[in-house]
């Protein structure tokens, strides 16, 4: 694979670019939790089956002040040699459902992008996929870029997603915006956020897989 060959996987899924709206959530049989308890998610992420590197999520703090840690590192090699490499670093403020302030820092490949913004008009929400609600919004937040994007959410059949070594009942849905599919599921038992599969350039996947139990920072 050239540099330029690596150039074109796509953008990630926490990088693309939230109205409230509790109604969906009712009618696309959503998650109905409106305060998802505080956390830590470590991903393995990987391309094609391959792993690229990790993810982290932590998340501390109530619903009426939350703040959210996101960090990611992954490293494409072909034949051993690194032709893609990605680094994101995001720090978020929440107040209930709604996103007040994003700070992110992000180098693709040695170039550089940082995000620093207040958001305090309306309620809007941005790929937050530890919670639920995630999937009764309209309208995400690009973390990467701090601008808006269309979602179209639609509810994916059960299926059995491997967490942790094993097979576990998960219920999905895909997240459609106008450059991307995302899948993104949650455990059946407990409604926590256990994987993502993200549909790339070329037909290519990349694929979050839980590798801790989400547990208290």
């Amino acid at each position: 694979m050239s540099e330029r060959a690596a150039r074109r996987l796509g953008p990630w899924p926490w990088a693309l670019a939230l109205l409230c709206l509790p109604a969906l959530a009712q009618a696309t049989g959503a998650p109905a939790t409106d305060a998802p308890p505080a956390g830590r998610w470590d991903f393995t992420v990987s391309l094609d089956g391959k792993p690229i590197g990790t993810h982290r999520f932590v998340v501390t703090g109530g619903a009426d002040a939350r703040s959210v840690e996101s960090r990611a590192s992954f490293v494409v090699r072909w034949l051993g040699v690194p032709v893609y490499r990605y680094r994101h670093e995001a720090d978020e403020r929440w107040q209930g459902q709604c996103l007040r302030e994003l700070r992110a820092e992000t180098e693709t490949n040695g170039e550089r992008q940082a995000v620093s913004q207040r958001l305090d008009d309306g309620c809007r929400m941005g790929f937050a996929y530890w919670n639920p609600r995630l999937v009764s919004q309209s309208t995400l937040i690009n973390p990467q870029t701090g601008q808006a994007t269309p979602v179209r959410v639609e509810r994916l059949p059960d299926a059995s997603i491997e967490r942790l070594g094993q097979s576990v009942p998960a219920r999905g849905w895909q997240l459609r915006t106008p450059d991307q599919r995302i899948d993104v599921w949650y455990a059946a038992d407990s409604g926590r956020w256990i994987a993502l599969d993200a549909e790339l350039d070329g037909g290519r996947r990349l694929s979050y897989r839980l590798t801790s139990q989400p547990t208290p920072p």
